[in-house]
């Protein structure tokens, strides 16, 4: 898969996250933990990332290094590394048969749109139209972004192969997005509507979000995703299957892979708070999930 490719697969992580993650909360103000506890003989490590910056904001310090460095394997939201990502990615994220956005879209709103992605990413309607909403989000917050982005995952996975490590998902493409298919899709469309409509309002809002991550101020960025006015409508009835119920499966896989070899995991950083949250629901289990400066 190319590099460009797998932008793009970050650039959907990202849209998930901002999409659903708009209420979690953590007493910890850390993106890096340690994981130990019954049956884990080495110790494993998490991480919380945001999913698509540009270069200059992307920070790998020496402990987080060591943290790869001291794992045997990688685990990412999506396995990164695997060559049928992007052919399944395409394939799961077509509209409907024979629809497109233009059957869900008013006249006046389609014209923003395609006239905002023709501007800012010389592409129209016409050739992305046939693709899911979510798929047009990844397009789109890569367009607030002065740069060429760049990933954590990506990153973390190009470590990984570098050292010959293992790179492996928490879940499946298609668990992810049939999360996502719960929204309807007027209320996911809504939103790159609002972008394409203020893209400076989202630019600076994008930024704020960025600026509370760089901090590590996870409660103050997901304050900001709740309020966000390009969430595309109040997504509460829709928050525990695109946030909890991925959290509660991914921690078996967590369990099983952190007690066979000492794992780095990474994933969106909203997914780390809250009471449903990742860090909780391993020290509700016994684990001992320590903050790691």
């Amino acid at each position: 898969m190319m590099r460009i490719q797998k932008i793009l697969v970050s650039g959907l992580l990202l849209a998930a996250s901002i999409t659903g993650q708009a209420r979690a909360q953590t007493k910890d103000n850390a993106l890096l933990y340690e994981l130990t506890g019954p049956g884990i003989s080495q110790p494993s490590y998490l991480y919380g990332t945001f999913h698509l910056v540009c270069p200059s904001d992307l920070t790998i310090t020496d402990v987080m290094k060591k943290a790869v460095s001291n794992s045997q394997q990688v685990y990412l939201e999506l396995d990164m590394d695997d060559p049928a990502m992007m052919g399944s990615m395409m394939k799961a994220m077509a509209m409907p048969a024979g629809k497109t956005v233009k059957d869900y879209l008013k006249p006046d709103e389609y014209t923003l749109l395609d006239g905002y992605l023709k501007q800012k990413m010389n592409m129209s309607l016409t050739q992305v139209g046939g693709m899911k909403p979510i798929a047009l989000t990844s397009l789109m917050y890569m367009t607030v972004l002065p740069c060429q982005p760049a990933s954590y995952d990506l990153t973390f996975a190009e470590m990984a192969t570098k050292d010959r490590k293992e790179v492996l998902g928490l879940e499946s493409l298609d668990s992810q997005l049939a999360a996502l298919d719960k929204i309807p899709m007027e209320e996911q469309l809504k939103a790159l509507v609002d972008m394409a409509r203020k893209p400076d309002e989202a630019k600076q809002e994008f930024n704020d979000m960025l600026s509370a991550y760089k901090a590590h101020d996870i409660n103050r960025m997901m304050a900001m995703m709740k309020s966000s006015q390009f969430s595309g409508g109040d997504f509460a009835q829709y928050e525990d299957g695109l946030l909890g119920e991925r959290n509660a499966n991914w921690i078996p896989v967590i369990e099983k892979a952190a007690k066979e070899k000492a794992t780095f995991f990474a994933f969106g950083a909203g997914h780390l708070g809250n009471d449903k949250g990742v860090v909780n629901l391993l020290r509700k289990k016994g684990y001992t999930v320590k903050p790691v400066e």
